[in-house]
């Protein structure tokens, strides 16, 4: 089983932003895994399906980026997903923009989604996959940046790393962290 969980913000005024990433590519994994989202619960949207042969879920908190660990912590109690089971996906500023970074747990490295997780799990060992939206922003400009809208340029590479975020899901999916880090690192 594996729990895939996209981090962003609700609301058709966040779509395209740079901290709606996740939410990007829970999307392009629902469409390719055929996998229909649903109301769950108030706190989230959900969907399950199979990937050769394992059982996936697919997961958006519609709890807002920083207040993520209730949702994500009443979805994993609900369906019952193990933390092994479960990779959260996210902006990652301290990333150039379309890197891509897999680890099996660590820090929440400032990003308040992944603190916000962390407190409601009461553990740091879960499964991240980090997309880098750079951090081309003036001091005290952070929140800003993150809700914007990426340029056509960076738009093109963001689209090429969430094809490649795709494919880095559906490794872990099959053999585990350690072996999607070891291809998409």
């Amino acid at each position: 089983m594996a729990l895939v969980v996209g981090l962003g913000n609700p609301g058709t005024e966040y779509m395209g932003t740079r901290h709606n990433v996740g939410f990007e590519l829970i999307d392009r994994l629902s469409e390719k895994l055929t996998i229909t989202l649903k109301q769950g619960n108030g706190l989230f949207v959900f969907g399950e399906g199979q990937f050769k042969s394992t059982k996936v879920a697919l997961m958006k908190p519609l709890t807002f980026m920083n207040r993520s660990g209730s949702a994500v912590s009443r979805a994993m109690n609900k369906y019952g997903f193990g933390i092994s089971e479960c990779i959260v996906c996210h902006d990652d500023i301290h990333l150039d923009t379309g890197k891509l970074r897999l680890r099996p747990g660590g820090s929440a490295a400032g990003h308040n989604g992944i603190t916000d997780i962390i407190d409601y799990l009461g553990t740091r060992d879960f499964a991240r996959l980090r997309i880098g939206i750079g951090n081309n922003f003036s001091r005290g400009k952070q929140s800003d940046y993150v809700l914007s809208p990426f340029t056509n340029q960076e738009r093109e590479i963001i689209n090429e790393a969430l094809d490649n975020a795709t494919d880095a899901i559906l490794t872990f999916i099959r053999g585990g962290i350690h072996l999607a880090m070891n291809k998409y690192n």
